[in-house]
């Protein structure tokens, strides 16, 4: 079976992450754009981070036999510096229609703060109005107000329910956001969101249908193979593979590919890799013999 990690942020990984992944079956990532965890100071940062997500990352990821999509938007806890906020903002619609670019995201909820709802609403603005698929940021403290609440702001803003990815569900929160029809995500992180054995119960009790399975690794303690470790869980539990394959790989597709970014036929067939080409005269190379493979049929 193949793998879709719609959530992880591969800037804060090494390439054998990315040799690993493909090598367990993963297929595609996307990669929303995030807090790196030291506050940015200009508004060129997020110029060039941004163009790092719609050029090397996506180079660097294919270099590996991995598809690489992003998600572009101004995240919830550097809403909170309003200056720069505003600078920010106006870059996203610069980005956001980029080649390879399948969401505005992932934006949303840090603290609940008055700064981050209304950079919330302009995104969410934005996005109903371009007709762009949105990747929500839950909040980890007081997570179902903050997820209640960005349900609310979004049908404010008429982004169709749809089109709308809330992640970091949890216990608490999942039955809201399937009650509303948006799309529920659930981050596979150790120790601190939902772990493989919660994630497993969840499909039991609810059902494959809109649930999402994704890693949200970045440089903290976690995993990029979260994804198909906790698919290869829910078969020894006793999950039916169809559930299995709608939760780990199709509806991550059905929900992001509503951007027309995502060429599904191409996804399915192994990619060749020639890890002799350049981007930017950069190579993913440190002295190794590059590795040339032609796709080896299924």
């Amino acid at each position: 079976m193949h793998y879709f990690d719609p959530h992880i942020h591969m800037t804060s990984r090494t390439s054998d992450d990315y040799e690993a992944m493909a090598k367990a079956g993963i297929r595609a990532v996307i990669e929303p754009a995030f807090w790196v965890g030291q506050p940015r100071t200009q508004v060129g940062t997020f110029l060039d981070y941004f163009s790092s997500l719609v050029g090397w990352e996506r180079f660097r990821a294919a270099q590996f036999g991995v598809h690489h999509f992003c998600a572009i938007g101004l995240n919830a806890k550097e809403a909170n510096q309003e200056a720069l906020a505003r600078e920010v903002l106006e870059l996203v619609p610069r980005f956001a229609m980029k080649e390879g670019v399948v969401a505005v995201g992932e934006i949303g909820f840090d603290e609940i703060t008055k700064a981050e709802e209304q950079a919330f609403s302009w995104q969410l603005d934005f996005a109903a109005k371009n007709d762009l698929v949105v990747m929500v940021h839950s909040p980890h403290r007081d997570k179902k107000r903050g997820i209640l609440r960005s349900l609310d702001l979004a049908a404010e803003c008429k982004v169709p329910v749809a089109k709308l990815v809330i992640d970091h569900n949890n216990e608490e929160t999942v039955e809201s956001v399937l009650q509303r029809g948006a799309w529920a995500a659930f981050t596979i992180y150790p120790h601190t969101k939902m772990g493989s054995e919660r994630m497993v119960e969840i499909v039991k009790k609810y059902g494959p249908d809109r649930i999402i399975v994704d890693s949200s690794a970045d440089w903290g303690i976690s995993d990029p193979l979260a994804v198909p470790k906790t698919a290869a869980l829910m078969r020894e539990r006793g999950i039916a593979e169809r559930a299995v394959e709608l939760a780990c790989w199709k509806n991550a597709l059905d929900a992001y590919g509503q951007s027309g970014q995502i060429d599904v036929e191409a996804l399915a067939r192994p990619m060749s890799v020639d890890q002799r080409r350049t981007f930017s005269d950069n190579s993913v190379l440190r002295g190794q013999e590059p590795r040339v493979a032609a796709p080896v049929p299924n």
